[in-house]
């Protein structure tokens, strides 16, 4: 998926764990190799060429696009699965799979676990006693530097996803036009249970610009985020803050 995917496991019976650990591994390889856009022979490249159908494809082709369609109601058309007129669900696999690989491993006795693909992670359990996962979020302004730090306390799943322009420059689609999203902010970061809809929502968000993106973001349930404008204006959901430490 052209990124870089760490893992963070604690607890559980060593065997047990690492034969997860080998599945995970195995089954983001297999991720990329069904919905990479730039393997010409992907399922879903030939997908959207008409050379297979859904039902031809594995099944979880159809159990992302419809998560894909999902998204794209509830953000009103702002999140798509359509770049330049054909298919590319790219904005909800990397979020599904990380969030994907994170539940196997808890399932197979982890007691916590945290994976990170490309700076989005999904948190499930704890580190250990009394100790929370916590997440450093990236100034988009000033390399090296944070702009907040996302603590899991009290929460059994936590996922945090950013979207925006620092590291990827402007690659985020306004759906309505299909060219670059023009808009105020250089970075959205999302938290919520979920990283599959985390990811969708950061990337929805931009394109919407921050005052828009901000009010639909406060109306979604156990959404907080928090969005960073060109401009250098810090914009944060009400609830962020018992979510900060």
């Amino acid at each position: 998926m052209g990124t870089v995917f760490s893992l963070d496991v604690r607890g559980g019976e060593p065997g047990a764990v690492r034969a997860a650990l080998d599945e995970v591994v195995a089954g983001l390889h297999r991720v990329d190799e069904v919905f990479s856009t730039y393997r010409d022979a992907s399922q879903v490249s030939r997908l959207a060429r008409g050379e297979l159908t859904v039902g031809e494809c594995d099944p979880e082709v159809a159990e992302v696009l419809e998560l894909a369609a999902e998204a794209e109601r509830t953000s009103e058309g702002w999140f798509s699965t359509t770049y330049r007129g054909r298919l590319d669900p790219t904005g909800i696999v990397k979020g599904w799979a990380v969030e994907r690989a994170a539940r196997h491993l808890a399932a197979a006795g982890a007691t916590g676990v945290s994976v990170n693909g490309g700076g989005d992670v999904q948190l499930l359990g704890a580190p250990g006693a009394r100790r929370p996962w916590r997440v450093g979020v990236s100034d988009p302004l000033r390399p090296g530097g944070l702009a907040a730090v996302v603590s899991a306390a009290g929460a059994d799943e936590l996922a945090v996803a950013t979207s925006g322009t620092a590291e990827r420059g402007a690659h985020i689609v306004d759906p309505r036009t299909g060219r670059a999203a023009v808009t105020d902010l250089v970075a959205v970061t999302v938290v919520a249970p979920r990283l599959t809809w985390a990811d969708c929502w950061a990337t929805a968000a931009f394109a919407m610009g921050s005052r828009a993106g901000l009010a639909w973001l406060e109306s979604l349930p156990d959404v907080e985020a928090l969005l960073v404008t060109a401009g250098d204006e810090v914009r944060c959901t009400g609830g962020l803050a018992a979510r900060l430490g």
